[in-house]
C-alpha cells in the first residue's frame, strides 16, 4: 500500500490515475470505473482505488459515499445531470451550470449547453461560440464558494 510522502510514489500514482480519469471522461463522456483505469494504466485495481480515495480526499474528484465510484471530476460529471454540454457528436455532463462553462474552457472547444431553469424547467439556450459565452441565463449559487465542500452533493 502506497501512502503520501513515500518518495513521491503516492503523488505519482495520483497523477497517473487523475490523468486516466480525465482522459476516459473526455474520450467517452462517462467516468471510467476502477477496472478500466487499472487496465489503461497497468496498475492494480487496489492501487487505483487507493488513488481515487486520495483524489477524493484532496477534492480533485467526488466519489459516491463509501465507494470509489466516480461521481464527478470537475468540471465533468460521471452521472447524468440537467447540464449536458455538446461539441459536435461528443457530449459530457457537468455537475452544475458553473461547471458546464468549465468544460469548454478545459477542452478549448466551442459547445452548446443544454440547460434548464432550476425553478421553471424552461430551457436556457447557452454555450460558447468562437471562444465567447452566449446566453441570457443567470447562475445562482445557493452556497458560498468557501462552503462548497461542506456538502458537495447539495452544492
Amino acid at each position: 500500500m502506497l501512502r503520501r510522502g513515500v518518495n513521491g510514489l503516492f503523488s505519482e500514482l495520483l497523477r497517473i490515475v487523475r490523468e486516466a480519469i480525465y482522459a476516459g471522461i473526455v474520450r467517452t463522456g462517462a467516468a471510467p470505473d476502477s477496472i478500466s483505469i487499472a487496465s489503461a494504466t497497468h496498475l492494480t485495481t487496489a492501487s487505483v482505488e487507493e488513488a481515487c480515495r486520495g483524489l477524493a480526499d484532496a477534492h480533485v474528484i467526488v466519489v459516491e459515499p463509501g465507494t470509489t465510484k466516480i461521481r464527478s471530476a470537475p468540471p465533468f460529471s460521471g452521472v447524468a445531470t440537467p447540464f449536458l454540454v455538446r461539441a459536435g457528436a461528443t457530449a459530457w455532463y457537468a455537475p452544475c451550470a458553473w461547471d458546464a462553462f468549465g468544460i469548454p474552457a478545459a477542452l478549448d472547444r466551442d459547445v452548446a449547453i443544454d440547460a434548464r431553469c432550476g425553478w421553471s424547467g424552461e430551457p436556457i439556450p447557452c454555450g460558447v461560440d468562437h471562444g465567447r459565452s452566449y446566453g441570457d441565463g443567470l447562475i445562482h449559487l445557493l452556497v458560498p464558494a468557501a462552503r462548497f465542500w461542506d456538502d458537495i452533493f447539495y452544492t
